[in-house]
């Protein structure tokens, strides 16, 4: 049996052992005309424009820059629709006949994009575009203070992009700038073939990757690039690319596999001086592993890295990673939250160097002499004497440019996925992360952008202790109703709001909406949303460091018994009447606000009888909004309760109160010699005796339109209608004094037999 075959078997069997589990519901499930009518969902778009991919959040300025299809954009941080301002910047006449000669849609990639959008001063912004296939970069003036209506660009003074910016628009870029440097992952050619990690603009020179080795990249796509102090001394600071490739330590006989890696250069690296001259002397790469434990080693692996957030935290050298992946098996499909500490990056950087030996040529940690200075350290005061890395002894550039790979992978922090969602039709896209600040504690606010023009809304809390993290799925958002794929998010903390770009639109939402989980202190408590309490009337917005008596909120268990227990209206329950014709369907409504609660009914007979559970069986069918009477019967009267159980806590939502009666009674009249059913039948009308009406009467014109159909068909047409119909109203019409002759002499005998129940 084949390798490839093996681990089929050891796949499947691990996904039918449970592994991974099940997709998580949202506690509470929005659509896009709910969020507009009554959530604060904004809609940006320009006209003959697309590709809102570029995004950068302003705080001190209070505006939200967006770089789409030929455009610049300011857009005000409260409201995206109010104090716009835009930048026209298309690709000039002659790239784009260029860009057409070369085979290209002119309509469609001929365009100046624009991918790489960064503060570079207090005053200006360097943005960075396709060009129509011409990759080109400017700087934009925005003015220093919110009030400042600057945002313009000199088209006349631009630089060349290559090496900033991707040629295709197709292509993905990650870039950050650090100290007026720019450090980007991109592809440098036409034909998208030679990527490189490139360090340009600043004083010092511009240094890349070994080109052409497959050893330093194998056809990455690069996802997000950080800056990360390493210690007090800045020339320690170091770069990191999170991007994902065609693995070269793959096994032998699986195809090409793409590995999610995360790569380190010095920011203080000069190259070397005989070898590696203006490339990278301190670049290393390691494996980013983000699996589902199985058994018998069978790990479902989540490969394809893509994006990444970094949650900073008090100290600026151990940001939290908060990253996304999905599948590349045809077999299994999902998608995972998986977050990694700078601590385990890097010990796996501090760790031994793949090394490639032996008759067959497999991968191993290599056990031989490390030389000094290690490779990857960068020249400092911290670790040695070296005051550039064109000092290094050849012994380690040579060492460097071949061991960038590190044996050892970086697993995330509780050997597994945060948060993942198998057998779900979307896939995660992007993701942003805010640190809320609750009664009990800080949480991790999770926002996690899909295919499908979705937000998903995660929270995680501790489960046994603060090392256990659980995590709760508690919105899923329809943010853009074409279901275009979210290609960028950024959140302002201090104003509370969520931006997504698409390619069709930019969103504006804000972060929480409390009166949504519902009315009472029950609901509000089981949310467990961080952004919201119970305030004694309402569930509103927590806000810390503010004294209010009935303030409630606990993220951490939820617990509505110990929370809830003097809100006035936890005894009562809303009461509806309803009524079921004998024999007929009864329809018993009841849906909880919460999609994560499991509902129970219960019946009695009057209010002294005890309660019992509503047994299901052919006639009494559960369906997802309630229960279905399929033949209702004279027993099935008296009082119905619905109950919703979740987290542990059973709560009554709704008492329903059922009166059967008679198809007689329903058609107005009861038949002779029935005193029972009699009894307060004359004169009765409900609604179904109007239905009976109609039943009995077809709609006009309705009688023509049959006979059409059957003359089509080549078959007789039915007589003509006999009984009366509305005045001036065809062959059914009858002579007035022959209609006012039967209404006084009563229905005819004949009608009798007709008027009969119909059931």
């Amino acid at each position: 049996m084949s390798r490839t075959m093996i681990l089929l078997l050891l796949l499947l069997r691990s996904l039918a052992a449970g592994h991974p589990p099940a997709a998580a519901t949202p506690r509470l499930k929005l659509t896009f005309p709910e969020l507009r009518a009554r959530h604060g969902l904004r809609l940006f778009s320009l006209e003959r424009s697309c590709c809102y991919e570029a995004l950068l959040l302003d705080e001190e300025r209070g505006r939200l820059f967006a770089g789409a299809q030929n455009h610049l954009l300011s857009l005000a941080l409260d409201d995206i629709n109010q104090r716009n301002r835009k930048i026209y910047w298309p690709a000039p006449v002659e790239w784009r006949e260029e860009c057409n000669w070369a085979g290209k849609d002119i309509t469609t990639e001929c365009m100046n994009f624009v991918k790489i959008l960064h503060p570079y001063n207090r005053t200006h912004l360097y943005a960075c575009g396709t060009g129509a296939f011409h990759p080109v970069c400017a700087f934009v003036e925005a003015g220093q203070h919110a009030e400042e209506p600057i945002f313009k660009l000199d088209p006349r003074h631009t630089e060349d992009g290559k090496g900033k910016s991707p040629y295709d628009p197709r292509h993905t870029a990650a870039s950050v700038l650090v100290g007026e440097e720019l450090y980007s992952g991109v592809a440098t050619d036409l034909m998208g073939r030679d990527f490189t990690i490139f360090r340009s603009l600043g004083r010092r020179p511009s240094i890349r990757t070994e080109q052409h080795d497959s050893r330093w990249l194998n056809e990455p796509k690069f996802v997000a690039v950080f800056w990360v102090p390493e210690s007090e001394d800045p020339d320690d600071d170091k770069i990191y690319f999170f991007f994902r490739e065609t693995a070269v330590e793959r096994q032998q006989g699986l195809g090409k596999t793409s590995f999610a890696r995360i790569g380190q250069i010095c920011r203080n690296d000069m190259g070397g001086q005989r070898s590696l001259v203006n490339k990278w002397t301190t670049f290393l790469k390691a494996r980013l592993v983000c699996a589902v434990p199985g058994p018998d080693g069978a790990d479902t692996h989540f490969n394809e890295l893509r994006d990444v957030f970094l949650l900073q935290t008090r100290d600026k050298r151990n940001p939290l990673v908060y990253a996304i992946f999905s599948t590349s098996s045809s077999v299994f499909q999902g998608s995972a939250v998986c977050v990694y500490t700078m601590a385990d990056i890097r010990r796996a950087f501090l760790g031994p160097f793949a090394h490639k030996e032996g008759p067959n040529y497999q991968w191993v940690s290599y056990q031989g002499r490390v030389p000094y200075p290690r490779p990857g350290m960068c020249p400092s005061k911290t670790f040695g004497t070296f005051g550039s890395t064109k000092d290094f002894p050849d012994e380690v550039i040579q060492f460097a440019r071949h061991h960038p790979l590190m044996y050892n992978p970086v697993l995330p922090h509780g050997q597994r996925p945060l948060f993942l969602q198998a057998a779900v039709p979307y896939t995660f896209t992007r993701i942003a992360v805010d640190r809320v600040t609750a009664a009990d504690g800080h949480y991790d606010v999770l926002f996690i952008g899909t295919d499908v023009g979705t937000v998903l809304k995660v929270v995680s809390v501790p489960k046994e202790s603060w090392h256990h993290m659980e995590p709760l799925l508690l919105e899923e958002l329809q943010v853009f109703q074409d279901a275009s794929p979210i290609t960028s998010l950024q959140l302002s903390s201090k104003r509370h709001q969520l931006y997504a770009g698409s390619t069709t639109a930019l969103a504006q939402l804000p972060l929480h909406r409390c009166g949504a989980y519902g009315k009472a202190c029950a609901e509000c408590c089981l949310a467990r949303d961080p952004y919201c309490a119970w305030d004694g009337t309402t569930c509103t917005r927590y806000v810390p460091n503010t004294k209010r008596r009935f303030r409630r909120q606990d993220v951490r268990n939820g617990d509505p018994n110990v929370l809830c227990s003097e809100d006035p209206r936890r005894g009562s329950v809303p009461q509806k009447q309803l009524y079921g014709v004998e024999g007929s369907t009864a329809f018993l409504e009841c849906v909880p606000k919460s999609l994560q609660a499991h509902v129970l009914w219960t019946y009695q007979r009057t209010l002294d009888d005890p309660q019992r559970e509503v047994q299901m069986d052919e006639r009494v069918v559960r369906t997802e909004r309630g229960v279905l009477l399929r033949s209702v019967q004279r027993a099935d009267a008296g009082l119905y309760l619905c109950h919703a159980t979740e987290h542990g806590f059973t709560q009554p939502l709704l008492r329903l109160s059922l009166e059967v009666i008679s198809a007689w009674q329903a058609a107005g009249m009861a038949p002779a010699g029935d005193p029972q059913l009699t009894a307060g039948a004359p004169g009765r009308k409900v609604w179904y005796q109007d239905f009976l009406q109609l039943v009995e009467r077809p709609p006009l014109g309705a009688t023509d339109k049959v006979c059409q159909r059957l003359r089509s068909r080549g078959r007789p047409p039915p007589p003509p209608r006999t009984h009366a119909g509305p005045p001036g109203r065809g062959q059914g019409e009858e002579p007035r004094k022959a209609r006012r002759r039967r209404t006084h002499e009563g229905p005819r005998a004949e009608r009798g037999p007709r008027s009969a129940s119909p059931w």
